[in-house]
């Protein structure tokens, strides 16, 4: 037998294993990994509701230990889970000793483990030893039997997996085994739903079946090769020193000065009352693509809390009154205001509008009562209700529960408060009378604010919205939300939901042109709370065509048209080890180079004006913009409609349609 993998956990020091002490919701849209020696385990989960770590490194009698420390109780409806490995590995026996510290519920391994809901689990609940299969929800019994085990003895448990062969092993003798078919390769990991000891962990493998493995990866990786080799790679284009005024994603392009290149906008915010519910802007700067200063509103902070923010922060940029210049439209103090984008001087404001409706009709509000006489505006969105040659109304709203809409002059138009908003209103001319609908939470409102119609779907809020023609068998546009716990779903305009996938807490959804191969266009999904990190890849349909898990969290899953040729890749983050641009199968066909670049923030952007994409990769203190290191050989290069940049949000579905060309530069 040929060892693959060995631990037994005498490289770690005592204490938690590496976790994010706030289990916040920066993940989401940050490539925000923990920091400390991991050791190549990899933790799938994150809840906003947990305190501490889920796994410590504990030590008895010279042994070193890796506990799960979480009971039932704390975690829902979550499996605990701590993998290593590799996702080709196939045939394998794998070992470990466990002591569950308590019998309620299950403790055990997981093997050919392809995501966190995903995996064949062996191991001990309710008096006896089991085998399970888990598929999303569903976990399916494959096998068990009675078995007598306790809190005070340790137990080796091991799983062999030979093609559809899978075996269950107890201290060496065979209880388990059942044939299926259905996951044929995997990594390895630790699952219990409460406390429990694990040490002396092995995969190991026949000398035939890691010749297989090996051959099969070289081939992988020669074909790998050659699909990375279609593509351009990035090559860095700029470098900006952001000094004292840096932010996390709280970044808006536009044309403040001219319309032949973008500036940007960074906002510094504080945080008042209750963690991230009441962000204020503290400071904002303008500055070209050579990083010059063009005007700064407010004092500028050093500190990492006026940067990182679980949130979006009320600042747009968009030529709101015609002049060819873009304005600033932010909320900051209680006050709406119109800023001159080439001096930052306020043009025109008003007091945000008061918080006059019961606390008791409010959704997530901290303590139960709203902190301020005025709203804290959350986010703002520029929209198109009066029928204008082009978007100049402006759209705000507080964190969950209410809307105002505005026109350019800052006169309101209509106000709407019905359910829960989600984060970020999606706003597009439906019916083609020249103006605006709003889809918001489940609900579809008309330009005037009247209710057209809602989704029937009672729980939980939506993270992220789509509305257009993917579908060339559809004759109107359909509806694409990712909705938390809810999962990913797709409707039409009547209101009926055509598919349901439930498929973890679902958080951002994309819309590209991923598989040419395919009609119409591809939706990519990708989850955060629960089970985090894993894209799942459907047809125009809402057919599966694709899942896995690139362990790490900051997956923004933008759509790049990254060639000029009509075919879209996939970001995922600025990381070096995990992120990159995919394709429709999932292979990380550009990587970024190991540059010491930052990889906390990414964007999608066309900079250079050839029609392509960059990317723009970011922390507080620089940001880094990639182009492609070789012409386009497209002529003309394909240039697709995207979400315009004076709607910028965390909480956007990304979009990439094939609508128009361009001559190449």
């Amino acid at each position: 037998m040929i060892t693959v993998m060995q631990d037994q956990f005498r490289h770690f020091h005592i204490g938690p294993l590496p976790y994010d002490p706030k289990h916040s919701a920066l993940g989401e849209y940050h490539y925000y990994p923990n920091e400390g020696y991991h050791g190549g385990w990899y933790d799938p989960l994150v809840y906003y509701g947990w305190l501490g770590p889920s796994w410590i490194v504990t030590e008895n009698n010279g042994i070193k230990y890796m506990e799960q420390t979480r009971p039932q109780a704390a975690i829902k409806e979550f499996w605990p889970l701590l993998v290593k490995g590799e996702v080709n590995w196939r045939d394998y026996t794998f070992k470990v000793i466990i002591r569950p510290l308590s019998t309620y519920s299950h403790a055990g391994i997981v093997c050919r483990y392809q995501h966190g809901r995903r995996y064949y689990f062996l191991g001990f609940e309710d008096g006896r030893l089991k085998l399970l299969k888990r598929d999303q929800e569903q976990v399916e019994e494959l096998a068990s039997i009675p078995f007598s085990y306790d809190s005070d003895h340790y137990y080796e448990l091991k799983v062999s997996c030979k093609g559809p062969s899978i075996q269950g092993f107890v201290n060496g003798q065979a209880f388990l085994h059942v044939e299926d078919h259905d996951y044929a390769y995997g990594k390895v990991g630790l699952s219990s739903r409460m406390p429990a000891q694990y040490t002396d962990v092995s995969v190991s493998m026949t000398i035939d079946e890691h010749r297989a493995w090996t051959q099969e990866s070289n081939q992988q990786n020669i074909e790998l090769n050659s699909l990375s080799a279609l593509y351009p790679q990035p090559m860095l284009w700029r470098a900006i020193n952001l000094h004292n005024y840096g932010t996390a994603r709280q970044i808006r392009f536009g044309h403040l000065t001219n319309k032949s290149e973008l500036q940007l906008v960074l906002a510094q915010h504080q945080k008042r009352g209750h963690k991230d519910a009441y962000a204020n802007i503290s400071c904002l700067t303008a500055i070209n693509l050579d990083g010059d200063i063009l005007w700064q509103l407010g004092e500028p902070s050093s500190l990492e809390d006026h940067a990182m923010l679980s949130a979006d922060l009320p600042f747009q940029l968009c030529d709101i009154d015609g002049d060819g210049f873009d304005e600033v439209i932010v909320a900051r103090n209680f006050e709406l205001m119109i800023l001159e984008g080439r001096t930052g001087k306020v043009k025109r404001s008003i007091p945000t509008p008061r918080s006059e409706e019961p606390d008791s009709s409010l959704f997530s509000v901290p303590h139960d009562k709203y902190a301020f006489d005025r709203i804290n505006v959350d986010a703002i969105r520029i929209a198109n209700f009066s029928g204008g040659d082009y978007p100049t109304d402006i759209l705000i709203k507080d964190r969950y529960s209410r809307v105002w809409v505005y026109n350019r002059n800052l006169e309101l138009l209509w106000k709407f408060q019905q359910g829960i908003t989600g984060h970020f209103p999606y706003t597009i001319d439906i019916d083609g009378d020249g103006m605006d609908e709003m889809f918001i939470g489940y609900h579809l409102v008309d330009h005037d604010g009247t209710l057209i119609m809602t989704l029937p779907v009672e729980t939980d809020h939506t993270d992220e919205i789509l509305i257009g023609n993917w579908d060339p068998a559809q004759k109107e546009p359909l509806i694409a939300i990712a909705s938390g716990d809810e999962g990913f779903m797709i409707a039409n305009l009547q209101g009926e939901l055509l598919q349901k996938h439930m498929i973890g807490h679902a958080q951002r959804v994309s819309i590209g042109n991923y598989r040419p191969d395919l009609e119409g266009l591809e939706l990519c999904i990708t989850t955060y709370w629960g089970n985090q990190g894993i894209v799942y890849i459907y047809s125009c349909k809402g057919e599966l065509l694709h899942q896995f898990e690139p362990t790490c969290n900051g997956n923004v899953i933008t759509p790049v048209n990254w060639t000029g040729d009509g075919r879209d890749l996939i970001l995922l983050s600025g990381s070096v080890q995990h992120g990159g641009l995919i394709d429709g199968y999932g292979n990380r066909v550009v990587v970024f180079p190991d540059d010491g670049h930052p990889e906390l923030c990414a964007e999608v952007i066309n900079l250079t004006g050839d029609g392509r994409d960059e990317i723009v990769l970011w922390d507080q203190h620089r940001m880094y913009i990639y182009t492609q290191n070789q012409q386009s050989h497209n002529d003309p290069v394909v240039v697709p409609h995207k979400y315009p940049h004076y709607n910028a949000s965390n909480y956007r579905g990304e979009y990439n349609y094939p609508v128009k060309v361009m001559p190449s530069l």
